[in-house]
């Protein structure tokens, strides 16, 4: 069980699930809302407010950063606004990141990933 009381095989397959729609929309280089993605996971029921969603795209970045392809959750935006919600660049510092001009990091963030998944 891993910390929301769920089987690990369970989010390790809801997390493939939502790489494998992010990395689609890295290819097309379309951006996603959160409530769009949330049904895409078939594994278990998201909500797009849902703190387990964050934490499931969070470790996505995280890995696929360390992999050396950026953060892919650069393209999950909240409708109206149309980019990334505060939690994205909290992660982003954490790594590392310079997120001091917040649009201009998340554009390139955005360039670096689509970059990375149309080769």
């Amino acid at each position: 069980m891993n910390r929301f009381g769920l089987d690990e095989s369970k989010w390790q397959a809801a997390k493939a699930e939502a790489k494998t729609i992010l990395i689609e929309r890295a290819r097309r280089g379309d951006p996603i809302a959160y409530s769009e993605l949330v049904k895409g996971i078939h594994t278990f029921s998201l909500e797009p407010h849902d703190i387990r969603l964050f934490d499931l795209i969070g470790e996505i970045s995280t890995e696929e950063s360390a992999a050396g392809r950026g953060m892919l959750s650069a393209l999950v935006v909240t409708i109206g606004e149309n980019k990334p919600g505060a939690g994205f660049f909290e992660l982003a510092k954490q790594l590392g990141y310079d997120v001091k001009d917040q649009d201009t990091f998340w554009d390139a963030e955005v360039k670096r990933v689509c970059a990375a998944w149309r080769k």
